[in-house]
């Protein structure tokens, strides 16, 4: 038994290397022909077969495409040109409510004058300013427009993305103090 199961490994093994053998190599190796008179009719025959199959096919008179960039967008630059905004150069310096932002500010008073109202707003660091309407206040280049009761409206110029000047309104609200504690 231990015989007749080497045997079957063996030729088992003998296949294997067999198959390899078969199987590699790049392609089909052509056969010398055969000697004779027919033997060589089909000889060459297969040689035109080959020859046929590697020609090239024949090439129309086509001319070549020229890419010409004249009138057509250049696919590299941007869709939008923005151009930068020109800042304007101050020759007074900032007051200190002109170098807050306006969410940094907290209106505590309004006060009521025949001349017209005048507001208390403070800083966080608990700095207070008096603001009358005109005055200049914020980052963003803000003016005081209206002072009413409960609350002041600040008129602040911003350039949007084309760069044009807008104009939005801020307010800052008055917060009352209820009974039994602040707010």
């Amino acid at each position: 038994m231990f015989r007749k199961r080497n045997r079957y490994n063996l030729a088992w093994l003998l296949f294997g290397i067999a198959f390899i053998l078969s199987s590699c190599g790049e392609g089909t190796v052509p056969l010398p022909p055969p000697k004779g008179g027919a033997s060589k009719v089909a000889a060459q025959k297969a040689e035109a077969a080959k020859v046929e199959v590697k020609k090239e096919p024949e090439k129309k008179d086509e001319p070549e495409y020229i890419y010409n960039p004249a009138g057509k967008p250049d696919p590299f630059k941007p869709f939008i040109q923005l151009a930068p905004i020109k800042g304007v150069v101050r020759t007074v310096p900032l007051t200190p409510l002109q170098k807050y932002d306006i969410s940094q500010l907290k209106l505590v008073a309004v006060i009521s004058t025949p001349e017209g109202n005048i507001a208390l707003v403070e800083d966080s660091s608990g700095r207070g300013y008096f603001v009358k309407r005109g005055t200049e206040i914020g980052k963003n280049d803000g003016k005081v427009t209206r002072i009413l009761k409960d609350r002041i409206v600040i008129e602040e110029i911003y350039p949007d993305v084309w760069g044009q000047s807008k104009k939005s309104e801020v307010y800052l609200f008055l917060h009352k103090i209820e009974e039994g504690g602040e707010s």
